[in-house]
């Protein structure tokens, strides 16, 4: 745990734009010997407040107006900050978990995970590990590691196929707009689908595509 941490050195910011949600959190993270907690209601000011003070950790909520808590890492990193993100939020499905992979975000919780294992998810971010809540479970982790992987295998000419793919275009349209033949996008289309280990079967690759479209929108 953090017996050996100087809870009043660690700035933490926590950015929730539920009024009650982020008092809630403050006063827990305030009543377990966090002095220097730092607060913002919207993604604007979560990402100021990650320039300006610097603070060790930030945990972010997703949705939040203005810049979404990813919004605010993505932005963040163009400055190179050295902040370490932990997202906290009620998503819990592939899409937003591959995308938080795709950013390399430190940790990832659920708004129903314990104070403890906030507490734990600090700890190991501050070793430079990732951490994914418990209830995720490792087989869903390990299948998100692998779609990270298989992602990260394809060529850029793919990647901006892929990117296409998921905005729903077809082969001809993406063909024009690349300045290509439609042979080419469909040779493009069979790498992938035998790189990223997907069934056959009709528009097998525009429905992976649609299932992390976030991911990919972010490579």
């Amino acid at each position: 745990m953090l017996e050996n941490l100087d809870k009043t050195q660690l700035t933490i910011l926590i950015a929730d734009d539920h009024s009650i949600q982020l008092a809630g959190l403050v006063q827990e993270f305030e009543k377990n010997g966090y002095n220097n907690v730092l607060k913002a209601t919207n993604g604007e000011e979560a990402l100021q407040l990650i320039l300006n003070e610097q603070p060790v950790i930030a945990v972010l909520d997703i949705d939040m107006p203005g810049l979404t808590g990813f919004d605010v890492i993505k932005n963040a990193k163009k400055y190179h900050s050295k902040t370490k993100f932990i997202i906290l939020t009620y998503h819990r499905d592939n899409e937003y978990v591959g995308l938080a992979k795709s950013l390399d975000v430190d940790g990832y919780l659920l708004k129903e995970d314990t104070f403890v294992e906030i507490e734990n998810c600090i700890n190991a971010v501050l070793l430079g590990k990732n951490y994914y809540s418990t209830s995720f479970g490792n087989q869903l982790l390990n299948e998100m590691n692998k779609q990270h992987q298989k992602l990260s295998d394809l060529t850029p000419s793919e990647i901006t196929i892929l990117k296409l793919i998921a905005q729903e275009m077809e082969s001809t349209v993406i063909a024009e707009k690349l300045f290509v033949s439609k042979r080419t996008i469909e040779k493009h289309r069979s790498n992938m689908i035998l790189k990223l280990g997907i069934p056959s079967g009709k528009n097998a690759l525009m429905k992976w595509a649609l299932s992390y479209k976030k991911s990919i929108s972010e490579m």
